[in-house]
């Protein structure tokens, strides 16, 4: 959406210009790591809609972001590459976890309460 060809949304004109002011004066640095905090929040989310849509998936970091970066033309489009979301379906053919029984934690040993 090109904001500022919109003349007709004011307040999303002031709300484009807002994020202007305060993202455009920092560091790229700085920018860059808030980013890939807020990529982490939409990764959570992905990872619950893809468990929900029965679709196999699972965060994967140590990779080469620099070769992702090349491969997939990110630096051309001002992105970086932080964590991938490898998604799929398992062969269950392959899957050795598949036939073990699932062992869960208590409530009480994974939920602090705090009051």
């Amino acid at each position: 959406l090109n904001v500022a060809a919109r003349g007709d949304l004011p307040m999303l004109h002031a709300y484009y210009d807002n994020l202007k002011s305060n993202y455009l004066p920092r560091d790229a640095e700085v920018n860059y790591a808030h980013a890939a905090r807020q990529a982490y929040i939409a990764l959570g989310i992905a990872l619950v809609a893809c468990a929900e849509q029965g679709v196999d998936s699972t965060p994967m970091e140590g990779f080469d972001p620099a070769k992702v970066d090349e491969i997939l033309g990110l630096k051309a489009l001002g992105l970086r590459s932080v964590v991938l979301l490898p998604l799929g379906h398992r062969d269950p053919t392959g899957d050795w976890l598949l036939p073990m029984k699932k062992v869960r934690k208590s409530l009480d040993a994974m939920v602090t309460t705090v009051d």
